[in-house]
């Protein structure tokens, strides 16, 4: 592969593929399904010359297994898929979380339930990419706007999935998955690069879930001398299943506690005009694109209205949103769902503004004059 310079026009889905071969994954297993099947054509391309494995697994499912099992070995490992397919990873996402093996999965959003529109643009898995897998676990899901940030949360995702040990969801859309656009690649040549931490410890005194003092285990890799256990059941530090209810609330505990108490660090989040406006658009994806025209029209008008765009829709960045929240008339949550992140949102600022759903469901983006129509009344 050779190392892009200068600005190129490419799409959302190469541009998270280069993303993540630039932050290192060497391993790919999935399975192709529209719209994210571009991203299984990059790395199938430009892996082997990176010396990196990529294949085309039998279905989902193997697609999520496989990944697991190369991440144990040390490898940087990537999935993509969309609607069907990621409810069919949820079972080994949910094994991912309990033994902690970092990983990413991209899940490009496309209309549903079941097959629905698989050409289609949607952002109906919000909610699923949090609770999609049973029991309490922590997650990291990460929700680009542009081609450019395709790249560069790609390799955000990769860094945060090495350093907690911890799936990472990054949660596109069709538009944005299928969007061309120019980018720099001077620009995102020194991106910071995080590998998973190794162990300084001997292979007779190794406890491979003996987290320290950030609650972050280091997993040897498989093949390098360490022998430990690894188990979707609720384990013990050495990883080996138990029913002993102290080390099961210990463990339970970490797991969240490794994410919960990192959220300065985890958490990204861009504001636009928040600071004076009387209603704030709350988008993410591609609907923060039509959120922020419709704004500038808006402005240019006389309005006050500003855009909150979360960057982590999971950690949420709730301590931002309520600040705002105190200082406007409302806030509009646009999305093409039928209100999944507008629960959220009021679950967060919890009756000190008004929130008002712009949603749609018809298999095409929210404009800037629908947004605008469901601000209608507020002013």
């Amino acid at each position: 592969m050779t190392k892009k310079t200068g600005i190129e026009v490419i799409q959302g889905n190469e541009a998270c593929a280069l993303g993540a071969l630039a932050a290192g994954v060497r391993f790919f297993g999935g399975y192709p399904i529209t719209p994210s099947t571009e991203i299984a054509e990059v790395m199938a391309k430009e892996l082997p010359k990176l010396g990196g494995k990529f294949i085309q697994m039998e279905d989902e499912i193997a697609g999520m297994a496989v990944i697991i099992g190369a991440s144990l070995t040390g490898k940087k490992v990537l999935t993509a898929t969309s609607g069907p397919g990621f409810s069919l990873k949820q079972e080994n996402l949910g094994y991912a979380c309990i033994a902690e093996v970092p990983c990413v999965v991209v899940n490009v959003m496309r209309g549903g339930p079941s097959t629905g529109l698989p050409t289609s643009p949607a952002q109906g898995d919000v909610l699923q990419a949090r609770w999609g897998t049973h029991g309490d676990h922590p997650v990291i899901v990460l929700s680009p706007s542009s081609v450019k940030e395709c790249y560069t949360l790609a390799v955000k995702c990769v860094n945060l999935a090495e350093k907690y040990m911890t799936p990472v969801i990054f949660l596109m859309d069709e538009v944005i998955g299928h969007l061309r656009e120019p980018i720099n690649f001077d620009e995102v040549k020194d991106l910071e690069i995080v590998d998973r931490k190794k162990t300084e410890i001997g292979a007779g005194e190794y406890v491979s879930y003996s987290a320290e003092a950030d609650h972050i285990p280091v997993l040897a890799p498989f093949g390098t001398g360490y022998r430990y256990h690894v188990t979707g059941l609720t384990h013990n530090e050495s990883g080996y299943a138990t029913m002993a209810t102290a080390e099961v609330d210990r463990m339970n505990r970490r797991l969240m506690a490794k994410i919960d108490r990192h959220l300065a660090e985890i958490l990204a989040w861009e504001s636009d005009h928040v600071e004076e406006a009387d209603v704030v658009l709350v988008a993410y994806g591609s609907g923060a694109r039509s959120a922020k025209e419709a704004m500038k029209r808006l402005n240019s008008k006389g309005y006050k209205v500003g855009v909150f765009r979360p960057i982590t829709i999971w950690p949420f960045p709730e301590a931002e949103l309520k600040k705002i929240a105190l200082g406007v008339k409302a806030m509009i949550v646009p999305e093409m769902n039928l209100g999944q992140l507008k629960r959220e949102v009021e679950r967060i600022v919890a009756g000190a503004c008004p929130v008002v759903g712009v949603n749609k469901v018809d298999g095409e983006l929210v404009t800037p004059e629908e947004i605008i129509a469901g601000i209608k009344g507020v002013f």
